[in-house]
């Protein structure tokens, strides 16, 4: 079971590197706004995710930047994901808001609120 995981995990990445979407283009002006909206928020993931790939591609589609945090092979975002979180579940995106922290854990979700940062720069 083990081999069929690390198999389907490759596979995914993969596929994912072959079919990587290409960034929206915008003036620089435009993309240092979505830039200044996007420095505060952490993506915590698995590499080979599904889900986690799936919320990267919306980002990468939409020419967002996020700091992503691998919560599988680095102890100390899996710590934080566990205890500021709640619970180790990926994908979460961590949102810092005026000194608020908001810790947002569905794929749809996480994709739903990039989507509407993107749309108001």
């Amino acid at each position: 079971m083990q081999f069929v995981r690390w198999f389907l995990g490759r596979l995914i990445l993969l596929f994912d590197f072959i079919f990587t979407p290409r960034s929206k283009k915008r003036a620089a002006e435009q993309q240092q706004k979505l830039d200044a909206m996007t420095a505060n928020l952490k993506l915590y993931q698995f590499k080979a995710c599904p889900f986690c790939v799936k919320v990267r591609r919306a980002a990468k589609r939409g020419g967002l930047k996020l700091e992503t945090r691998d919560a599988k092979n680095d102890e100390q975002y899996r710590q934080e994901l566990l205890e500021q979180g709640g619970k180790v579940k990926v994908p979460c995106l961590r949102i810092e808001e005026q000194g608020e922290v908001t810790w947002l854990y569905e794929s749809n979700d996480i994709v739903a609120y990039l989507e509407k940062l993107e749309k108001a720069a």
